[in-house]
């Protein structure tokens, strides 16, 4: 893949490379709608393909939170159109990578040094590159690492970008812009803790700890001496893609054991750290040749407070659903019913929630779920669309919901997915064996 000499960083670049993207999308509506007053065949597919490469093309050169955004997006199947998530997937593996005099001016900005320096071998091309930054090989005293660098610019351009795409999103999610600061701040935060290298190898060291006990996972160590802000050193992992994995194992035996495994991983985390692993997307998982599964990436880190996660986990009860005077209980407390309710939409709201939850917990009600049923992924994408479209939804004033639920219901609808794609029927009650 061709590698970039630059990135726009300043706020007038970034947000020209927007502008231009824009032009391009309205470009491909104006020849669509062209060819259908001239007679031509044309198809929605057909625009969705062409819009969805002009955006992705216009991202991937930006990268950073831009880039993060359609990465994000690339987890929520039944959300987008085909072309887009198909699109939009590649911000997990297929990324233009810096060319190699910006990386060693990167690396020596960080560090102090040259990479060459620092180690007795750097590779020059990149073996994965992301959104934030990505990763190289080196060597050093006959030891293998993995290098991450941090693509220049994306930790200060944060902040401008979301006010970028901010009204995109508003429109995009049927957010009401009065109500909607909370979120967008939860967004930054998260994104601003991403660009924080130090911060992320206290994190991967935490987890790595807490969850030595956990049986069929392992984890990479980090190099403090060999890490900075924006550079993080790390021992080069031997493994397969989940995804790859995955395609090639789908329901079979290992495929299970890799299921299991990180479900047990997730509910620890949930249940005991009440911390957890917010960004669950193949990218960051992979298999290695003992079928162990081998997390690489912990830089989006969610706290679960106590106040959210009672209430939270209540709602997937079968008893709280099945008491409705409780279920609306619970719903106020997380923020879903609000005072400016009146009965009539109160009770819409708690009637879509009880059918949303109804069927996003079933798993956390059964001892054993298979992630493969096609009726449930039916259903969850027949509910998906009919919502969308839904027009009293659409027309509901304010945003609701704990800002809490952002980063906890992308963490499991990234899970599930995950569970999907590996074919996996999973024992969901297995975690509790390490809760003591």
């Amino acid at each position: 893949m061709k590698s970039i000499n630059s990135i726009p960083t300043s706020k007038i670049a970034r947000a020209k490379t927007l502008l231009k993207t824009g032009v391009q999308v309205g470009g491909n509506y104006t020849v669509h709608y062209t060819k259908k007053l001239l007679g031509q065949e044309v198809s929605q597919n057909e625009l969705d393909k062409d819009n969805a490469s002009a955006i992705y093309d216009g991202l991937k050169t930006m990268k950073g939170s831009a880039l993060k955004v359609a990465q994000m997006l690339s987890m929520e199947k039944n959300m987008l159109p085909e072309a887009y998530y198909d699109q939009f997937s590649l911000a997990q593996f297929s990324v233009p990578p810096l060319s190699y005099p910006l990386v060693q001016k990167t690396f020596k900005r960080a560090m102090g040094q040259s990479p060459e320096v620092l180690f007795d071998l750097f590779e020059r091309e990149a073996t994965h590159a992301a959104s934030i930054g990505q990763v190289h090989k080196a060597y050093k005293a006959g030891h293998t690492y993995a290098v991450k660098i941090q693509y220049p610019g994306v930790a200060d351009s944060i902040v401008s970008d979301l006010k970028l795409v901010k009204p995109v999103a508003l429109k995009m999610f049927n957010i009401n812009a009065k109500d909607s600061e909370k979120y967008f701040q939860e967004v930054q935060d998260k994104l601003l803790e991403e660009t924080n290298y130090t911060l992320e190898l206290e994190q991967s060291e935490a987890i790595a700890q807490s969850c030595a006990g956990l049986e069929n996972i392992v984890f990479p160590r980090y190099y403090a001496s060999l890490s900075a802000e924006r550079i993080l050193t790390m021992d080069w992992m031997e493994g397969r893609h989940i995804q790859t994995f995955a395609k090639n194992n789908q329901g079979t035996p290992e495929a299970q054991q890799i299921g299991q495994t990180l479900w047990d991983f997730y509910m620890y985390q949930m249940h005991v750290l009440k911390k957890v692993h917010a960004d669950p997307h193949p990218g960051n998982f992979l298999v290695d040749a003992q079928n162990r599964l081998i997390p690489i990436d912990f830089g989006c880190m969610k706290q679960v407070p106590d106040s959210f996660y009672a209430p939270y986990f209540a709602l997937a009860t079968a008893e709280a659903q099945k008491d409705r005077a409780r279920f609306d209980e619970l719903l106020w407390e997380l923020e879903i019913l609000v005072p400016s309710d009146d009965e009539t939409t109160r009770r819409f709201v708690s009637d879509l929630f009880h059918e949303l939850l109804s069927l996003f917990t079933l798993p956390f009600q059964r001892d054993r779920f298979d992630f493969s049923d096609p009726k449930f992924w039916g259903a969850v994408g027949q509910l998906s669309k009919r919502l969308s479209s839904d027009q009293t939804l659409r027309k509901m004033n304010g945003n609701r919901g704990s800002k809490h639920f952002l980063y906890i219901n992308r963490t499991f609808y990234g899970l599930y997915n995950l569970l999907f794609d590996l074919g996996a029927v999973v024992d969901t009650r297995a975690y509790i064996r390490y809760m003591n």
